[in-house]
């Protein structure tokens, strides 16, 4: 068996001849791939790694959201541009659109302090909860739309050209350029359920999801209710149920 040997690393130089000329990337690429590539491979405070399938992979992720923005066979359906938002939701628009503002808050928040490499990480999360948006329901096309707006907005900064073109695309005849930045609403970043772990003299033997304001009589019956907590239980006898409101629950037996 040969041993797998990395390729090396060196530093861009003039002097070594191994400069990689953006033109190329932009000719083969476009400007946008080339920006994306740049921002998400690292912080600016360390140094980049060029690899080329870092640039194809930063294609194909450009390819994908405009594609996701155009009226072809595959593109799921949208509401109307401008639209209100329905008065009733489904809970997978609800959480669609609870990311989007949680997208915008942590975006501002990341380009203050110069991490665009999580930006872009964002904008990628953010496509994969569009995508896995299945249903097609007035609020569900509602909620594709909004998503899809807020990638376009989010987008623009580091990619405008592709950002402009997945305006266009969803109907509107304005420039993103011209338009006010995307703001988070707080009504939707308060979380109305969190996970609790649930002890049992310490140690972890579960998870139960709970409203935020659950009362601790039902948060004590749902931690007991666990299959993990019952067969303790069948062979120990209950002292007490610690609950540490939105933190923890700790059965002592």
């Amino acid at each position: 068996e040969q041993p797998v040997e990395a390729g090396r690393i060196e530093k861009m130089s003039k002097s070594k001849r191994n400069v990689i000329d953006p033109e190329e990337i932009i000719r083969s690429y476009g400007a946008d791939t080339a920006r994306l590539f740049m921002m998400s491979d690292s912080p600016p405070e360390r140094d980049m790694e060029w690899t080329s399938s870092g640039v194809e992979g930063a294609s194909r992720f450009i390819q994908k959201i405009w594609r996701m923005t155009t009226q072809g066979d595959q593109a799921r359906p949208i509401c109307a541009a401008g639209e209100a938002m329905p008065a009733c939701l489904d809970d997978s628009a609800r959480d669609t659109i609870a990311a989007c503002h949680m997208t915008i808050a942590g975006f501002d928040e990341d380009i203050e302090r110069f991490r665009f490499n999580r930006c872009v990480a964002a904008l990628y999360t953010l496509t994969n909860t569009i995508t896995d948006l299945k249903g097609d329901s007035p609020s569900e096309q509602w909620a594709r739309r909004f998503g899809l707006e807020t990638l376009a907005q989010l987008l623009a900064p580091i990619a405008p050209h592709t950002a402009e073109e997945m305006w266009q695309n969803l109907g509107h005849d304005t420039m993103l350029a011209t338009l006010p930045w995307p703001r988070a609403d707080q009504e939707w970043l308060v979380q109305d359920t969190i996970t609790l772990p649930v002890q049992v003299n310490g140690k972890l033997r579960g998870n139960i999801d709970v409203s935020t304001d659950a009362p601790k009589e039902d948060v004590e019956k749902m931690a007991l209710a666990l299959p993990a907590v019952q067969k303790i239980l069948e062979d120990s006898t209950l002292k007490k149920v610690i609950v540490v409101p939105n933190r923890i629950v700790n059965v002592v037996v």
